[in-house]
């Protein structure tokens, strides 16, 4: 007991120094601290005089401590100029939907001429795909130890708006970081491989892994996956972040000390239920498989400090001990922050402390209570239930710790977290089970991954489902206060600290241990029991691939992808993508909602032209799915994304087809697209832009028939009326998102549609649709029948080559 003391009264002192006292007061408590010594000094064999004095100088050396944090840093005294700089890439890079984000350690600055020695921290957001880089070296082009030269303007992250929350500068500053710069200019990589080797190969396999689950699952169950095995949470949909938010589960996404509390709970379990009570086989279990995941989260400092809290919380039941965890976890924690002071105001420290309080305290309590829940200390509990009652218990007793921190920083209580995250758990071992599989057998045979693939997308679904359904129920917008939050754990440190049935409850902490051994009883009963469970599967999935088949009817959907074009066109198990928007996040979770999760085809990608608001979307395509042809207009351009774009189709061997008049492609069953524009001599008239030289095709199927015109203008609209051409059709996917320079009166007039769709991002700087061509829809299709994509989101077109359905609507 003795080392908690000492080792509170040091978080205590640097929680005072961070919180109350001004870099001076301090010496105003060394007064009281020389009476208070020299009076323990005079009645030595007081022992409780003695320890109130060295908790106290300990006090006074934690405030100290904090005191000692030099504050500013160097790279701030050069913002707002534009400068070059040279660093190391410090951490793994985060790809997003329009950029890379990069941890840059900045070495050098050019000054006057001369490159001159600074240190700091700088967030750097650069393009995509630089040009410089992807002549030198493969994807990934900026990668973890790599020393660039690059030029930009030195900023301070913006302070948040009147109103706004989120506080980009304190989130940024509590990293370390004050400094930003955005899109660097002429990027130089002077040489690789300046960090540490082994951090090297890690984040080398983490690319690896989260590239094969890629190519194996479709999205958002991809996004969800990645987040949960490798802790890469960029490319998860903002609608799923809210709605993990808004449910209070959004600790499934990030790898921190609730989520690795979960999994050394869940690893001792599962190595008590293999091993039984042979204590060293399963904590070194236990502690492998709890390392091995944070080491494929990428060894974040907030994970690394967890599993450091986890593995003592291991060991001291490995000695026989477990009452002296809370005495490692403070004695842990004490040493944390005698290094790095600054830790005690970051979330993951203080959620990390939290939850692995929570798994000794409060898991043991609620594991017991839910025994008695089911029968009583004498019923015999099943195996299977009872490891699910030790899982469960393990995440409830993290919950029940986090929950005043969660709602401080988040500022809401989740009145449907606990029972959200309940029915969430059973599947959270098998999809950290089946994902990781997945991904290590992915880098090898993308096809075995496939499979397994599908049993992973099983439990992703499922929590994206309960999730989903939970987030239907309000949260509660509350912020708890420092007065609040000291209270909540004041009651709760009561209530486990008060003696029951003349026991004392912190000897609980043993009893998870006991509780979930029991699992390794009647294990000659376990292979028939376990039998059922894959069965469940088995059948769950056959009956997914059932209802996810497409029937035999011409799909069509104009996907909501802001402002750009993507279009998908079905047919059976036939699809051709048109176009792939501006944003590679939104049309890879349409094409996951949309297609079969076991069909990782597509038959035809067409580019219409290379501009990124058609473009950008299909290099992620081509990444991700087995691409057969790509039909292009043949236009050129020199952006890397357009780069990428031709690399990606060379090192696959796609097979690449220039779009001429009167092409035909076929889709089966009486269904068949024709190209109509360009013809190929038009490339050497200088008055056609990139945009009149799209492609456009008609869809035709029975007597129905849709006018997909890319973003031609008003010259090319001209082209096509001048020729010998059926323009007429059923649908018109609205030219140049209904920009003022397309959709002329002639043109609409020969189409004649009875539908009218506009692909068109909402509140757009380039204001599509514009006016007139509106007024110009409305007096030629039924107002009900013009539909838009930033209101009606994605609008999805179903004919049998008779009829046509819109949604719920019959034509």
């Amino acid at each position: 007991m003795r080392l908690i003391y000492l080792s509170l009264a040091w978080i205590l002192g640097i929680f005072l120094g961070m919180r109350y006292l001004p870099s001076a007061d301090w010496k105003y408590l060394a007064i009281p601290l020389g009476a208070f010594l020299l009076l323990a000094l005079l009645f030595q064999r007081r022992k409780t005089l003695l320890l109130g004095a060295l908790c106290l100088a300990i006090l006074l050396g934690g405030i100290i401590r904090f005191q000692s944090i030099p504050s500013g840093e160097p790279l701030q005294d050069y913002q707002e100029g534009f400068h070059k700089i040279r660093g190391i890439v410090s951490e793994d890079p985060k790809v997003g939907d329009f950029s890379t984000t990069l941890r840059f350690e900045v070495t050098e600055i050019r000054v006057n001429e001369k490159w001159k020695g600074v240190s700091g921290t700088l967030q750097v957001y650069a393009s995509k795909f630089p040009a410089a880089l992807a002549e030198s070296r493969d994807p990934p082009y900026y990668r973890y130890g790599d020393l660039l030269e690059i030029a930009g303007v030195l900023e301070s992250p913006d302070p948040p708006e009147k109103g706004e929350e989120f506080n980009f500068r304190e989130y940024l500053a509590r990293q370390g970081i004050h400094t930003i710069m955005y899109w660097p200019k002429g990027v130089k990589l002077l040489a690789a491989g300046q960090k540490s080797t082994i951090m090297e190969l890690i984040y080398s396999l983490r690319g690896n892994i989260s590239q094969a689950l890629e190519k194996v699952m479709p999205e958002p169950q991809c996004s969800l996956a990645k987040a949960m095995l490798l802790g890469q949470r960029s490319s998860i949909p903002s609608q799923v972040k809210e709605m993990f938010s808004n449910t209070g589960t959004a600790h499934l996404l990030a790898i921190s000390g609730v989520h690795v509390s979960i999994v050394v709970g869940i690893a001792m379990g599962a190595g008590i239920l293999i091993f039984g009570r042979h204590r060293p086989y399963y904590v070194l279990l236990a502690l492998a498989l709890v390392w091995l995941y944070v080491m494929l989260s990428g060894m974040r400092p907030s994970a690394i400090r967890a599993a450091t809290m986890g593995s003592l919380w291991l060991y001291a039941d490995w000695i026989g001990r477990p009452r002296s965890a809370f005495t490692a976890l403070t004695f842990a924690a004490a040493v944390m922050l005698a290094f790095d002071p600054s830790l005690l105001a970051t979330i993951g420290f203080q959620l990390s402390f939290a939850a692995m309080a929570g798994l000794i305290f409060l898991t043991p309590m609620v594991h017991d209570w839910s025994k008695r829940m089911l029968g009583g200390e004498t019923k015999e509990v099943s195996p299977a239930i009872n490891f699910v009652l030790g899982s469960c218990s393990v995440t409830l007793g993290a919950i029940l710790a986090t929950l005043p921190l969660i709602s401080h920083y988040f500022h809401m209580i989740p009145l449907v977290g606990l029972p959200a995250t309940f029915l969430t758990l059973p599947a959270i071992p098998g999809i950290i089970v089946t994902v990781a599989l997945t991904g290590i057998v992915g880098i090898f045979a993308t096809g075995v991954a496939s499979i397994l693939g599908w049993i992973s997308w099983l439990f992703l679904t499922y929590v994206l489902e309960i999730v989903d359904i939970f987030s239907a129920f309000p949260s509660v917008p509350i912020e708890f206060s420092t007065p609040a939050i000291c209270a909540y754990y004041g009651i709760l440190i009561a209530g486990i600290w008060i003696p029951k049935n003349g026991s004392n409850i912190s000897a609980g902490a043993i009893m998870i241990k006991d509780r979930l051994a029991t699992a390794s009883r009647g294990a000659t009963t376990i292979p028939t029991k376990w039998a059922i469970l894959p069965l469940l599967v088995l059948t769950a999935l056959v009956w997914s691939a059932v209802v996810t088949t497409p029937d035999s009817r011409l799909h069509i959907f104009v996907f909501d992808v802001g402002q750009g074009d993507a279009i998908l066109i079905q047919k059976g198990t036939q699809q051709m993508l048109i176009d792939g928007g501006p944003s590679p996040e939104k049309v890879t979770n349409q094409l996951g909602t949309t297609m079969p999760f076991w069909d990782r085809n597509i038959e035809m990608v067409v580019l219409t032209h290379p501009e990124s608001d058609h473009l950008s979307g299909l290099v992620e395509v081509i990444q991700r799915y087995e691409v057969e042809k790509v039909l292009t207009s043949g236009q050129d351009s020199d952006s890397g994304t357009y780069v990428e774009w031709r690399k990606l189709i060379r090192e696959q061997n796609i097979e690449r087809i220039v779009a001429r008049q009167g092409q035909v492609i076929d889709m089966g069953e009486e269904a068949q697209l024709k190209v109509l524009h360009p013809k190929t001599n038009q490339f050497n008239e200088t008055d056609l832009n990139v945009n009149n030289k799209s492609i456009v095709l008609r869809l035709m199927h029975g007597k129905f028939s849709c006018l997909l015109t890319g973003d031609i203008e008003a010259e090319a609209e001209e082209l096509l009326l001048n020729q010998d051409i059926t323009l007429r059709s059923t649908v018109l996917k609205v030219p140049h998102h209904g920009s003022s320079s397309s959709t002329t009166t002639e043109f609409l007039s020969d189409v004649a549609p009875i539908v009218a769709v506009v692909s068109v991002g909402a509140d757009n700087r380039f204001g599509h649709p514009a006016e007139k061509v509106v007024d110009r829809l409305e007096g030629e299709v039924e107002k009900d029948m013009l539909f838009s994509t930033s209101e009606d989101g994605t609008v999805e077109l179903i004919t049998n080559g008779q009829k046509l359905w819109i949604g719920e609507r019959t034509r």
